[in-house]
């Protein structure tokens, strides 16, 4: 009788209450098992205090009960009831099993701390013989990705032996979400030389999106082309996950013909286009897709209307952008309450079009808490405007919130640089060096052939090096003779003239450009992906080899495309 009573209360916590009372109350001989179904049903309505004191009372519960709490605290977010459980359960000698670990390790990433916790519970699982099981060593390669010990998850995951399609999916995907996507890349090329492991349309979205992330449409045609041909599902997930990695590699033709074909469309889709197309500059393309999706009775959705807002930071569109701000933030639907992503596309909208203490304001009356990523869209703008008082307050906030992210510090150096306050300039430094901060290293990737190939500045590395250089003295000496200037503002170091226009020559851009104009088709886009944002010189050096060459060039910085096309690029110098 008390068993069918649980089942059919499953899902009521108060019946579940009442039902535990009836059994202590009754003076019933009570089995364990009556318990273990309690204890499991509590887990799964969150209700993780009561089922701890049911845990409590049992006696000497199994192995599995004890995995029945762990994963109730870690579905519930509750990591550190979990790491204090697995601590008891050493004290009382409970030999753990090989599903107590997964449990446990994704306790600790929750924690968001790995030392010294996760080096010490990494030990408990090789003392107790677990370390090569599958499932083990997948969640332990996922917290040491977590945490940015790359090196360790790799050698554990190559460590792995017989590693099935799971192992090889949560790899690849661990690697895309936390940025390493040419790891990921490299990855799937070994599962697919391993016959005995095929993939599946989850290894097919997590390889769409790597590609997406890295430019690489080439290699993401051939994944896609390669799943259709071994019969893997292409379902809507996957088409979705197309559509991002075609807008993300600046081929907005290419996504919209897929997603005029696609047969079902969701808001996934609808919110992927219009992300995409403001990323791309078509700011009027992405709020037309906007119109039409409410029009069809598509709903929008928090990522919906970050593309809306971001289509109106890269146009400049301030009342547009207020308008559904606005929108949102009047909104009865929660889900739509403006997160601080929405804040933080307002201020870089307020911020570029040159409305900086409006911006501030806004930032000082947001119901949030402001993160470094709201104030360093303030700090991007002040750069752009060269706005050098705002800038400072900002930087010393930024300080104090992100002080281990050193792109701030090179932001307010630069608009010392650009302003001449070398002395400033100097301080700035000083103080990343005492800090410890370190300034993230530019580079340029460009595709041809499905590989990759990486520019930094100067670089010589590269087997076409010599080739590479003539292309781009040849190209210089073109474009000088039609007008270009190199743009010395762009050089933020106290040098002569000529140091500055000579360290402009080799940016990893335009070595990437060059590289494209030897090696690609005429009737092919050059794709540049750049991991910061592409500097002044940079973009008029485009502009002008697209015109003198007649080549589209494509090129995605830190923050936006720039389409270059007969000499004028799509984002009409605002950004």
């Amino acid at each position: 009788m008390l068993s069918k009573l649980l089942q059919t209360s499953s899902s009521k916590p108060k019946q579940l209450k009442k039902i535990h009372a009836l059994v202590l109350t009754s003076g019933l001989s009570v089995k364990n098992s009556l318990l273990t179904h309690l204890l499991e049903n509590l887990t799964l309505v969150g209700d993780m205090c009561y089922a701890r004191k049911v845990f409590d009372e049992m006696h000497k519960p199994r192995v599995f009960l004890w995995n029945t709490l762990f994963k109730g605290y870690v579905k519930n977010n509750l990591p550190f009831e979990s790491v204090q459980l697995y601590k008891k359960m050493r004290d009382l000698d409970v030999r753990p099993d090989e599903f107590t670990y997964p449990f446990v390790v994704k306790a600790i990433s929750q924690l968001g701390v790995l030392a010294p916790c996760g080096f010490a519970f990494h030990a408990h699982v090789v003392k107790h013989g677990f370390e090569t099981l599958g499932i083990v060593a997948t969640e332990l390669v996922m917290m040491y990705m977590k945490f940015g010990e790359l090196k360790s998850a790799q050698f554990l995951f190559e460590s792995m032996q017989g590693k099935d399609l799971v192992a090889w999916n949560a790899f690849i995907a661990v690697c895309v979400q936390t940025g390493n996507s040419a790891l990921a890349l490299e990855c799937y090329n070994k599962m697919c030389a391993d016959d005995a492991v095929l993939f599946d349309s989850f290894t097919v979205v997590s390889m769409l999106s790597a590609c997406g992330q890295l430019g690489s449409l080439e290699i993401g045609k051939e994944v896609y082309d390669r799943a259709r041909r071994e019969g893997i599902d292409c379902n809507i997930i996957v088409e979705n996950a197309r559509l991002d990695m075609f807008l993300k590699c600046g081929s907005t033709e290419e996504a919209m013909v897929l997603f005029e074909e696609m047969e079902q469309r969701n808001v996934v889709s609808w919110s992927t286009m219009i992300v995409g197309y403001a990323m791309n500059g078509d700011s009027d393309e992405a709020l037309a897709l906007f119109n039409m999706m409410q029009n069809q009775g598509i709903r929008p959705n928090y990522v919906t209307f970050l593309g809306v807002l971001s289509a109106c930071s890269h146009a400049g569109l301030v009342d547009e952008g207020k308008k559904y701000f606005g929108i949102m933030a009047r909104s009865s639907d929660k889900s739509l309450e403006p997160r601080k992503e929405h804040y933080a596309c307002m201020v870089d909208l307020l911020g570029r079009s040159g409305l900086l203490e409006e911006a501030y304001e806004f930032i000082k009356n947001m119901p949030l808490e402001p993160d470094a990523g709201i104030w360093g869209a303030l700090l991007g703008a002040c750069a752009v405007h060269g706005e050098i008082k705002l800038g400072q307050k900002v930087a010393d906030v930024l300080v104090e919130t992100a002080p281990d992210i050193g792109a701030y510090q090179v932001l307010l150096s630069n608009i010392y640089a650009a302003a001449g306050k070398w002395h400033c300039v100097d301080k700035v430094r000083s103080k990343m060096r005492k800090l410890g901060t370190k300034k993230v290293a530019a580079y340029s990737s460009v595709e041809f052939d499905g590989q990759l190939h990486y520019f930094n500045r100067g670089d010589k590395s590269h087997p076409q090096t010599k080739a590479i250089y003539e292309k781009l003295e040849e190209v210089l000496k073109k474009i000088r003779s039609m007008g270009y200037v190199p743009q010395t503002g762009s050089v933020f170091h106290d040098v002569e003239t000529e140091e500055k226009e000579s360290s402009l020559s080799h940016h990893s851009e335009k070595l990437a450009i060059a590289f494209g104009l030897i090696n690609g088709r005429v009737e092919d886009p050059i794709r540049v992906m750049k991991n910061l944002r592409t500097c002044d010189d940079c973009h008029v050096f485009a502009k002008f080899v697209s015109r003198v060459t007649s080549r589209d060039i494509i090129m995605r910085d830190k923050n936006r495309f720039h389409h270059f096309r007969n000499g004028v690029c799509s984002c009409r110098e605002f950004w």
